[in-house]
């Protein structure tokens, strides 16, 4: 039987490079997943649970700066292809125009995988990509 999510949003299986500073070292991971309110991101040494922090995401193309925090963390499980050594973090901070490329990207690559996808998360995700000047035009 399959869990049913809570999401508001669809995540894509994204992997592009995350970098945050600990302790004055920065830390590389890779996104394992991603949609417009947070990440999971995969690396050596997660943080604990509440932690917030400032990500850089390198995206194709665009390096996204975040403010997220540590909603999920995996330092002492297993570590395999099933749950990898990682943590899920959730987006506090995010400038519009960074949201509506995750979102594109998100868009595009569900697209292309032909995943099931709930009709309802499609919906909001394509709300954040409509562009300003579409608005105008339905409202005029």
């Amino acid at each position: 039987m399959a869990v049913e999510e809570n999401r508001v949003y669809p995540r894509a299986k994204l992997k592009w490079i995350v970098l945050f500073k600990v302790d004055g070292k920065v830390i590389e991971g890779a996104t394992k997943d991603i949609s417009v309110s947070g990440a999971y991101v995969c690396c050596a040494k997660p943080l604990k649970l509440n932690v917030v922090l400032n990500i850089v995401i390198k995206a194709p193309d665009k390096s996204l700066s975040v403010k997220a925090e540590v909603v999920w963390s995996n330092i002492y499980g297993p570590d395999d292809d099933i749950n990898p050594r990682g943590m899920g973090v959730r987006f506090l901070e995010i400038s519009g125009e960074d949201r509506k490329f995750i979102a594109k990207a998100v868009m595009k690559h569900l697209e292309e995988s032909k995943e099931d996808i709930d009709p309802k998360q499609l919906q909001t995700l394509q709300t954040l990509t409509i562009e300003p000047e579409q608005v105008e035009a339905v409202t005029k």
